[in-house]
């Protein structure tokens, strides 16, 4: 049985080390979204460190083999899915297909790229969840082809309400590695943010557009 306590501060710990998460409450990124947000999130950044990449890997692997079982298929979420995807696959010898964020505009007009069957079990590899929308649409994407989503798996979540809402709704499992209160708690015992910050960041994640409002009023 993996160690899902430790896991989730070891990738945390790792993520802010290479700077794949960057926390500025007080200077906010704003999300494609609009969502103004203290917290920056690309783990695309993992691929450059191997032995970061393998942790990831082989972890994201385990928890496939616990929480879903026997699959028969990985199939990435395009694009930053696809590599984590690919590495899982390849990790436990199974085939791999990714599906497009719209359908390809020319040639076969394919949105899942890669060879599939009906009723085939499948587990969809994420490298981020944020409101899961995006994650979602690749998972109704297979059913609609005719696959048998068991779940989808993530290197790292924010933790959102509307997430889990979403992908209650959807009727799909999800897990991740590791979180956002995980990765607040690691960052303030560690010194990676100062202690004032951390009532900040804890209230984003409850009330992401609140917390915009705010920080633009005070802007």
């Amino acid at each position: 049985m993996i160690n899902k306590s430790e896991i989730e501060q070891k990738v945390a710990e790792f993520l802010l080390q290479i700077k794949a998460i960057k926390l500025q409450p007080n200077k906010p990124f704003t999300w494609a979204s609009g969502i103004k947000s203290p917290i920056y999130c690309d783990n695309r950044v993992t691929l450059s460190h191997p032995a970061i990449r393998t942790y990831i890997r082989q972890k994201l692997s385990a928890l496939v083999q616990e929480e879903f079982g026997s699959v028969g298929l990985i199939a990435g979420v395009a694009t930053a899915g696809i590599p984590q995807g690919v590495l899982v696959a390849q990790e436990l010898g199974l085939p791999f297909a990714y599906v497009r964020s719209k359908p390809k505009e020319h040639g076969t007009g394919s949105l899942i790229e890669g060879e599939i069957f009906e009723g085939q079990r499948v587990v969809v590899v994420e490298d981020l969840i944020s409101t899961g929308k995006s994650s979602l649409q690749a998972v109704q994407a297979l059913r609609d082809a005719g696959c048998d989503v068991a779940g989808l798996v993530a290197i790292f979540s924010y933790g959102l309400d509307s997430a889990t809402e979403n992908f209650k709704a959807a009727k799909c499992r999800f897990e991740t590695l590791s979180n956002y209160t995980a990765l607040i708690n690691f960052a303030s015992e560690h010194q990676f943010i100062n202690k004032g910050d951390i009532e900040l960041l804890r209230k984003w994640r409850d009330n992401p557009t609140e917390w915009g409002n705010s920080i633009e009023s005070l802007t």
